[in-house]
């Protein structure tokens, strides 16, 4: 595959290396419905890495994805929106014995999500590290992940090597946990899996319900759960969001919260993904962000912003705003 004109850093900005799962997400074509009763579909891009990788090129930050999809026409379109928003996908493999994963996702009327995934197993899975783009993961000045690439192998061994390699190459570890329960073979093997590489990243960000689920139970809201179960001795930066109440984080020195934006909500897939994608930019180019309250809290009330805006329109990769949305939103919040 010939490499991006985009690849590397050539618009000058420090590159962010998003690894792991790109996928499709089906959704039906009416609200509040389950699976089984919606009427149809219509197919999204999606794959929290993904999306974190687009939402970042959109803000007009450098990003690069790696992951592995199906040699199939739903792999090639993957890969050709990557392309279309100037994302280096020269990191991207293609398989020719596996499908692309594709995911059936419904908000029901009763407000939950249903999740139904097709991976059996998916390409992204069987990502092996003789493939790995090391000369792109050396570039990276952050190097971003969740947990489901450490779901099965040989993806497993595959990102723990990634990760050492960034480390190695000074880059700055990210996690989003991302837990997507029926995922996983059990609570217990989700809750080993996502912890096994929390002590060595460097920012974190995790939901109140995944620190509900990591604790066994433990109240989110409680500072102290999450400093002393959570919160590591490696970690530069730990952030809760709270949705549109916006955020929490927590540093070695300080700690605080950051209220949300307000925006009228459609559809929250890709929240999570644009708040990252938001944070992340900021801290490419200010790798020294979390030494400093004042840029730090505006930093995130950005990131904020972007998450808010990506749920005023439906999907994630259609949804993820630009750098010059996010600030006019923050120009009508600060007036108004």
């Amino acid at each position: 595959m010939a490499e991006n004109p985009t690849s590397g850093s050539e618009n000058g900005n420090p590159l962010v290396v998003c690894f792991g799962e790109m996928l499709i997400d089906f959704v039906p074509t009416v609200g509040g419905v389950s699976l089984a009763e919606a009427p149809a579909f219509k197919k999204a891009p999606g794959g929290a890495p993904a999306n974190v990788a687009v939402g970042i090129s959109r803000l007009g930050g450098s990003s690069a994805f790696v992951g592995k999809v199906g040699d199939d026409e739903f792999g090639y379109m993957l890969a050709d929106i990557l392309k279309q928003n100037n994302v280096d996908t020269s990191g991207v493999r293609y398989d020719s014995s596996a499908r692309t994963a594709l995911a059936f996702i419904t908000l029901r009327a009763d407000g939950e999500r249903e999740f139904l995934f097709f991976r059996h197993p998916s390409a992204d899975m069987l990502l092996r590290e003789p493939e790995l783009d090391k000369n792109l993961i050396k570039k990276a000045s952050i190097f971003h992940y969740g947990s489901i690439s450490l779901i099965s192998e040989p993806c497993k061994s595959t990102h723990l090597a990634a990760m050492k390699m960034a480390k190695e190459s000074g880059s700055i570890l990210s996690y989003d946990p991302n837990l997507r329960l029926p995922l996983w073979p059990s609570e217990d093997a989700a809750r080993e899996g996502i912890m096994s590489i929390w002590d060595q990243a460097d920012i974190i960000k995790i939901s109140e319900d995944e620190i509900t689920f990591l604790t066994g139970g433990d109240d989110h809201n409680d500072d102290n759960v999450v400093l002393e179960k959570l919160f590591h001795p490696n970690l530069k930066l730990l952030v809760v969001t709270e949705g549109s109440k916006g955020c929490r984080y927590y540093t070695k020195e300080f700690r605080g919260c950051v209220p949300g934006v307000k925006a009228k909500s459609v559809d929250t897939t890709g929240a999570g993904d644009a708040f990252v994608s938001g944070i992340l930019n900021c801290l490419a180019s200010d790798l020294s962000l979390f030494k400093d309250e004042k840029r730090l809290s505006e930093a995130l009330l950005f990131a904020n912003a972007c998450g808010a805006l990506t749920v005023t329109e439906r999907g994630a990769i259609p949804a993820l705003p630009t750098k010059e949305a996010v600030l006019k939103l923050l120009e009508s919040v600060a007036v108004s």
